[in-house]
């Protein structure tokens, strides 16, 4: 942020704060924040395989290509997308588990590439941090095997590793999960990127891959 930015974001915020007078201590605010009352739903009652089933329905709503495999087949699994949509090789970010990459395919560690490079790759592979079956959402950090937020953003096509255990059915959940890695970027994705104009023209990969493919890791 310019410096210019950071002084007048710096004097807005100073301003609000002696506007508030007392109430405005991070203690108060804190406090505050915290009797709020939460009477929404926090937590679902399905057991794992109706979350699964309901976070693939919604991905399929989106547009997303859903797989499964038993952890014991991934790469063979992987192998088999890639196949099929044609690709000779994925970016994808460092310590990506060996087990998950199928021979025969090229795999560059690209987490220091820029977006030029990037864009030039037929796609990224990568895992999560956690996915959300009521939204269908997934959850990305730059952490191991998710890489920096630009890795998503860029490629056209990304193939995303769900593990069945990092399916959660609900957002506040999600945020449960995320709480001990809150100071990490991160990304939520609802399926491929699209968006519309004003005369609803749905266009694809605006702001991330126009295709995305997930595959459900299953116990």
């Amino acid at each position: 942020m310019p410096d210019a930015q950071v002084k007048d974001r710096a004097r807005i915020l100073s301003s609000i704060r002696i506007a508030l007078g007392a109430s405005a201590t991070p203690e108060a605010i804190a406090a505050e924040y915290g009797s709020i009352a939460r009477t929404y739903t926090q937590a679902g009652s399905s057991d794992q395989a109706a979350m699964l089933e309901l976070f693939a329905d919604r991905l399929l709503e989106y547009d997303a290509g859903v797989y499964y495999a038993p952890e014991s087949a991934i790469a063979d699994r992987i192998a088999e997308i890639l196949t099929k949509r044609e690709k000779h090789g994925l970016a994808i970010p460092d310590r990506v588990p060996s087990a998950w990459l199928p021979q025969g395919f090229d795999f560059k560690v690209s987490d220091d590439y820029d977006a030029y490079q990037l864009d030039k790759t037929e796609g990224v592979l990568t895992g999560c941090t956690v996915a959300i079956a009521e939204t269908g959402s997934i959850v990305l950090q730059n952490a191991a095997a998710q890489g920096p937020r630009i890795l998503s953003l860029v490629p056209d096509y990304h193939l995303c590793v769900v593990l069945a255990n990092q399916v959660v059915a609900t957002v506040p959940e999600s945020f449960a999960r995320l709480s001990a890695t809150s100071t990490l970027p991160t990304t939520f994705i609802s399926g491929p990127s699209a968006t519309a104009d004003i005369e609803m023209t749905r266009i694809k990969g605006v702001h991330g891959p126009r295709f995305l493919d997930v595959l459900l890791v299953t116990t």
